[in-house]
């Protein structure tokens, strides 16, 4: 049996506590939040748990083996280091920590201290990122062209983090699983429009060394929401729409050929390959207890978790670039100068 921890219930920690509560060789422990409307709120949902309105408390309790943090960003480095050096488990809600040298150090103190690190990317775990991972490593959907994606919506307005980090981080960890390759370079340009909170608004290039582009829309000012994700194969082309209630992925027979080798360049004709559409059956699973699930499997087997800590620093390392570009009006940033300079 596992005895967690949950640091923070504001918005995200609850939903972790209440998944994390149902789950078989898992009991939440304890809960620590500074707010003591929150701590209310936890104690009538999680009657058996003990409360703490300081997080060093939850962290240093000798019945308490893992941590799950969720908290604000500029937080989740203190935190997760003391719980490391406590010799606890961690999950850190996304993204993982400020920088890529924060994420580094977590990732070397849990290697020393033989403990599982796992990043908190729920859409990984979603059937349909799951699924669109099998079509894309098993080759049905050929080379992968491109991925565009566009999450937009009205609010909700952050203050300690922008649009790319509370928005694009999704799609940026979905990448990241999906290709399984490096990404080489981020362009980003956004814009502010609110008076005291950070950009809102940004669209982001990523290159991947495969030779695949993604380009991503995120937008917090926009009228409707939108979820939807393209990705062209040469073979296969998906159409993913989170909003739908069904059918949310759809995988299509299209592309274009060409009639003519490299040599023939001049003389090449390109057709149009127009096949089936076919929708792909996904358990119906809830993403959370699928991830916790996954965590408790991790601690007590010693397992790598799927977005373990080197996940998580791949995605800061790209959330880094995209904001030094955008500082820049998008000037791409070459991720493998911002690791030599970590």
């Amino acid at each position: 049996m596992i005895r967690v921890g949950i640091v923070g219930y504001g918005y995200w920690g609850p939903n972790l506590a209440r998944v994390a509560a149902e789950i078989d060789d898992c009991v939440v422990a304890a809960i620590a939040d500074g707010s003591r409307p929150a701590l209310a709120r936890a104690a009538k949902r999680h009657p058996a748990s003990r409360l703490y309105d300081d997080w060093r408390d939850l962290v240093k309790a000798p019945d308490v083996d893992a941590v799950i943090i969720a908290t604000p960003v500029h937080t989740h480095y203190g935190i997760a280091l003391s719980a490391l050096q406590a010799g606890k488990h961690v999950l850190l809600e996304k993204p993982m920590t400020e920088t890529a040298e924060q994420a580094e150090r977590l990732i070397a103190e849990a290697v020393r201290r033989n403990l599982t690190l796992m990043v908190d990317h729920t859409f990984v775990y979603t059937g349909e990122v799951r699924k669109i991972k099998e079509i894309v490593s098993s080759g049905q959907a050929g080379e992968i062209f491109y991925y565009e994606s566009t999450r937009i919506n009205l609010g909700k307005f952050q203050r300690d983090v922008n649009v790319i980090w509370d928005l694009a981080v999704h799609d940026l960890a979905i990448l990241d699983y999906i290709l399984g390759e490096p990404a080489i370079a981020v362009s980003a340009s956004g814009a502010g429009h609110i008076v005291g909170s950070p950009e809102n608004l940004a669209h982001v290039t990523v290159f991947f060394a495969g030779g695949t582009i993604a380009h991503l829309n995120v937008n917090w000012l926009a009228p409707v929401k939108v979820r939807q994700t393209y990705i062209a194969g040469s073979r296969q082309m998906i159409v993913y729409d989170d909003l739908q209630t069904s059918e949310k992925v759809k995988v299509y027979d299209r592309g274009v050929t060409s009639d003519a080798s490299q040599e023939d360049i001049y003389q090449r004709h390109v057709g149009y390959r127009i096949g089936d559409m076919w929708s792909p059956a996904i358990p119906i699973t809830e993403a959370l207890a699928t991830e916790l699930t996954h965590f408790v499997e991790c601690v007590t087997a010693s397992k790598r978790p799927i977005t373990c800590g080197v996940n998580g620093l791949s995605v800061v390392r790209m959330l880094e670039c995209a904001s030094l570009s955008m500082g820049q009006r998008g000037h791409p940033i070459d991720i493998q100068h911002l690791r030599v300079a970590s």
